[in-house]
């Protein structure tokens, strides 16, 4: 599968079959997060790949509990692709344990040397990421995105020995698909190419 094939059909991938992602292939992908530029090469990124049983179980209870609400009242008149990332992340917080694995995409914030900023980490962790997702969807490996370890960063440091100059920036499924990967639903690259000016 060629690049552009794969981010055309690389679709957040929210429901898993249970069966377990080898640590082969899990560190092939942070192998491919690892290729994106970072600034001044700083690669500031740390990947914690959580994916023994006890520590989900641990991790995926806070996570639910602190979701809950969200979901719970989450906006009405959702339209049918709002409706189904609630469905899908309802489904990953009340699911986190047996999804095969979670990758957590760390940053340390420095750079530049002089006066390290939150946005160069975040500038390094997220490319990474990408990387990471389109990797995983050629080789017909699921992925998505999350912002659930804003729900339970404290257990999460806990359960992976995170140290406190590692910050959380990203978390990732990641698992054997069980549902069809289908095309990306995009704008019109028409809609939002601008040449030379707006």
């Amino acid at each position: 599968m060629n690049t552009l094939e794969a981010m055309e059909t690389c679709t957040a991938m929210r429901y898993f079959k249970e069966e377990p992602v080898s640590r082969d292939v899990l560190t092939k992908l942070i192998y491919a997060a690892t290729r994106a530029s970072s600034p001044g090469n700083s690669q500031g990124w740390e990947f914690v790949v959580v994916d023994d049983t006890a520590a989900k179980e641990k991790i995926g209870a806070v996570i639910k509990a602190g979701m809950a609400p969200a979901f719970a009242n989450k906006p009405q008149g959702l339209d049918g692709v709002q409706s189904r990332m609630y469905a899908g992340a309802e489904h990953l917080a009340n699911n986190f344990a047996k999804v095969p694995a979670w990758i957590v995409g760390c940053g340390r914030k420095l750079y530049p040397p002089q006066a390290p900023s939150d946005v160069f980490m975040y500038s390094t962790v997220y490319p990474a990421a990408q990387n990471l997702i389109v990797a995983a969807r050629s080789m017909g490996i699921g992925a998505c995105f999350t912002t659930f370890h804003h729900a339970a960063g404290g257990v999460i440091r806990e359960v992976c020995r995170i140290p406190e100059d590692v910050h959380l920036c990203v978390m990732v499924a990641i698992g054997h698909p069980a549902r069809q990967f289908m095309p990306v639903q995009r704008r019109p690259v028409e809609s939002v190419i601008h040449w030379n000016s707006f």
